[in-house]
């Protein structure tokens, strides 16, 4: 018997974020939903190859295996597949040993109005409708961007890495900088208000989630020495001091922390991306995540003023 879904902190992923569905979409392309779903018969026993979210879904499932006991995380299939169509994704799942039982199967229909029936902290796809949907419904989602990934499998660490305006916090303070592209504006505003917290962004849920994880990875090193922790959290933001600041007083209101933080005053991000090499990004920014193209496992989130029309 399954646990209950309540209990869990849960990833909702669409076939297209964990895997690489690129010839099987393009036959749906050029030759229609009949040759798709004949195509994915011929090759039931053909695993997919692996996709840009592989490495992180399945370093995250791999934390139930450090707590048998409490079995914390679930990663449910949300596709836009028929029960049919999506054999060959179950397949490819036990293939690669993802502990994946749940699903949703959609036959076309865009599966983001089931984010919250499955209580996901994050829903992630490479149909960018689908996630825009998802935000447009204040539910938590990004669209996964093409990268060449390398999953070392000798690296057992799950490193996150999270923009902070507009990801984990609201655009309050990206709306104040955009009004006038005034840098100047923006930190007198954020200095202003250093002692007031950001109201939650996005991924704020999934944020707090990690953050709770660590805490049972802190009470498991206390009774184990030897214990490695497996999650590390960074946050790596434009901003710089002393708008800082008002970083350190959300998370503090919030109960949660980041293992390392980067104020970078507007340096080129990927020079911290290069050397950290976490297993998936997120930014709100899609012009900037296009700069670290085939080097990380990016997400746009694409939420409030940093996303809407010019």
């Amino acid at each position: 018997m399954a646990y209950p879904i309540e209990n869990k902190f849960v990833i909702g992923v669409a076939s297209s974020a964990l895997f690489d569905l690129t010839e099987s979409h393009q036959i749906y392309l050029d030759k229609g939903y009949d040759e798709y779903r004949i195509h994915q018969e011929t090759h039931i026993d053909k695993p997919f190859p692996t996709g840009v979210a592989f490495p992180f879904i399945r370093r995250f499932l791999g934390i139930n295996k450090v707590f048998p006991k409490e079995l914390p995380v679930e990663v449910v299939l949300l596709s836009r597949n028929s029960p049919e169509t999506g054999l060959r994704i179950f397949r490819s799942i036990q293939h690669y040993g993802l502990d994946i039982s749940r699903a949703a199967f959609m036959a076309g229909r865009s599966p983001h109005e089931y984010v919250p029936a499955f209580n996901a902290s994050l829903f992630l796809s490479a149909n960018k409708a689908d996630v825009q949907q998802a935000i447009d419904a204040h539910y938590p989602a990004g669209v996964v961007l093409p990268s060449v990934i390398h999953d070392d499998s000798q690296d057992g660490e799950l490193r996150v890495a999270f923009d902070f305006d507009g990801v984990i916090a609201d655009d309050e303070a990206e709306a104040v900088y955009k009004k006038n592209h005034s840098v100047p504006e923006f930190v007198a505003h954020e200095i202003a208000n250093q002692t007031i917290p950001h109201k939650p962004g996005p991924l704020a849920e999934l944020f707090k989630n990690l953050s709770f994880i660590q805490t049972l990875e802190d009470e498991k090193r206390k009774h184990d020495a030897t214990y490695q922790k497996i999650i590390r959290i960074a946050i790596i933001t434009a901003r710089n001091a002393p708008a800082h600041e008002r970083v350190v007083t959300t998370l503090k209101s919030w109960g949660v922390s980041a293992d390392e933080s980067f104020f970078l005053g507007g340096m080129d991000k990927a020079r911290i991306l290069s050397v950290l090499k976490p297993h998936i990004f997120f930014d709100d920014q899609c012009s900037h995540l296009h700069s670290y193209a085939n080097t990380v496992p990016m997400v746009h989130i694409p939420y409030g003023i940093a996303n809407k029309a010019k």
